[in-house]
């Protein structure tokens, strides 16, 4: 008998990343495909909901890899207050509010490059969060990102 409740990711970051994921990561997969069948391209686990203190660092570490971000979407519930604009790095980036679900962060690279990423809620216990991300990266994952959460064993404060 299978039991349906418990988590089904199997697989997890290599040791050293595993180690290393604290609050403010980013994990990302920057593996190009011609068909593109993963849902998400990384995810990211912010210290708190202070949107301006958080995705600076963001930005740079995703710059680094991908060149310059132009626009971030995101849901403006899920943070404490959204900028229109950020200044990173003498770079504008444009800040816009999307009903994705404060699970989700679009990130933009020019003019039409797209990225999904996971958003890990910062109070998630680090094996959860460690997990999540790993499933997030996976280029063959179809699951989004609530269901995720959900399967990794992170829970709503409360709940």
């Amino acid at each position: 008998m299978s039991d349906s409740a418990s988590p089904r990711v199997t697989r997890l970051l290599p040791d050293s990343v595993h180690r290393a994921v604290k609050p403010g990561t980013a994990v990302v997969r920057l593996e190009t495909t011609h068909d593109r069948r993963g849902v998400l391209d990384g995810a990211w686990w912010p210290r708190s909901r202070d949107i301006s203190a958080e995705l600076p660092a963001l930005i740079t570490a995703l710059t680094e890899y991908l060149g310059p971000i132009t626009r971030v979407g995101l849901d403006a519930a899920a943070w404490d207050a959204l900028p229109t604009r950020l200044v990173v790095e003498d770079r504008v980036v444009r800040i816009d509010s999307f009903p994705v679900g404060d699970d989700t962060i679009l990130v933009t690279r020019g003019e039409a490059d797209h990225f999904s990423l996971l958003v890990v809620p910062p109070p998630t216990a680090p094996d959860a969060a460690r997990a999540a991300m790993a499933e997030a990266v996976r280029a063959d994952n179809l699951t989004q990102a609530e269901q995720i959460l959900i399967d990794t064993g992170w829970a709503a404060p409360g709940t």
